[in-house]
């Protein structure tokens, strides 16, 4: 699902963790937001790519709101399960900094919780850029800061207080979850909001819409409780700017 050296071998030797996790019903997050994500990208059609893919439930659904979906990600096991699932017209083996399309081929390129991965978020944006039409639309999904802090706090090494403290430092994380006779393996990196955004706007560009969805709760979801009142995701839509090079 994701990127450089070290986060490439971590998702990797999680793959098929992350593929049973992802795929298992009302399971994992994913469930509670797939509704709303759906409508804030709306239907449409063009061609759209899907950073860091991993087993393609969101290759999936730009499927189903009517793009031509080039699924990428640099873990070869979890491009073979988005395959296999038909979750995409196309698919590749890359990591974002290196991705394998000529310039300006898409009208939308999704990010969804894969820049929290992504070793170099300014390098991965930049090469999105280049993949990008000039009117084209980046969608970002990342965990909400907010979000970041509580959960940091529960799993993190460090006392509370002391991850409190940390938010404006780039933080690497890793940490099981076992829930519902599952277990995944998770490790990334925590970095404030102006991080993103100074790297956007280095990339050239500019924030044209923000979501904060809660967490829908029907249909057995009740273990998301938590996230009805508290924003577990942080989504962005953006546009390159005019001019910018």
């Amino acid at each position: 699902m994701k990127d450089v050296a070290s986060d490439s071998e971590h998702w990797a030797g999680a793959a098929a963790q992350w593929i049973a996790w992802a795929r298992a019903p009302n399971h994992d997050a994913f469930w509670a937001y797939r509704d709303a994500l759906a409508d804030y990208l709306g239907t449409a059609t063009g061609r759209a790519l899907d950073v860091g893919c991993g087993e393609g439930r969101v290759s999936r659904l730009l499927k189903a709101c009517g793009y031509t979906v080039t699924a990428v990600d640099p873990v070869a096991e979890l491009v073979r399960a988005a395959e296999q699932a038909q979750s995409a017209h196309d698919y590749a083996i890359a990591p974002a900094r290196e991705l394998p399309f000529e310039n300006e081929s898409f009208d939308l390129v999704m990010a969804y919780n894969v820049l929290m991965d992504v070793v170099d978020v300014p390098e991965a944006l930049r090469e999105i850029k280049r993949v990008l039409r000039r009117d084209g639309t980046l969608f970002i999904s990342i965990v909400h800061p907010l979000a970041d802090l509580e959960l940091l706090a529960e799993t993190g090494p460090n006392a509370p207080s002391d991850t409190h403290a940390r938010y404006f430092e780039r933080r690497r994380f890793e940490t099981k979850v076992e829930s519902r006779g599952l277990t995944m393996h998770f490790a990334g990196w925590a970095q404030p909001l102006e991080a993103y955004m100074s790297a956007l706007e280095s990339a050239g560009f500019a924030i044209t819409s923000l979501r904060e969805p809660a967490a829908d709760l029907r249909e057995g979801r009740d273990h998301m409780s938590r996230w009805s009142g508290l924003p577990l995701f942080l989504w962005l839509q953006a546009k390159l700017l005019p001019f910018h090079t």
